[in-house]
């Protein structure tokens, strides 16, 4: 006797891969586009740039 058909479940089952699928290439995505932007922002040595300079410094404080 075949299984009665249970719609639900497997509309929820497709969804939840359909995420799953979708969240890993997103962090695939991600993990592409982070080592390029860290090494053409990425300063040499102990050098201090403008904007990390002024991100140290709090506002209203002397």
């Amino acid at each position: 006797m075949p299984r009665k058909p249970n719609y639900k479940f497997e509309r929820f089952e497709r969804d939840r891969a359909k995420a799953i699928k979708k969240a890993a290439r997103l962090q695939a995505k991600v993990d592409r586009r982070t080592p390029d932007a860290t090494e053409g922002g990425a300063t040499e040595g102990g050098e201090v740039t403008a904007s990390e300079e002024t991100a140290e410094t709090t506002p209203g404080t002397d």
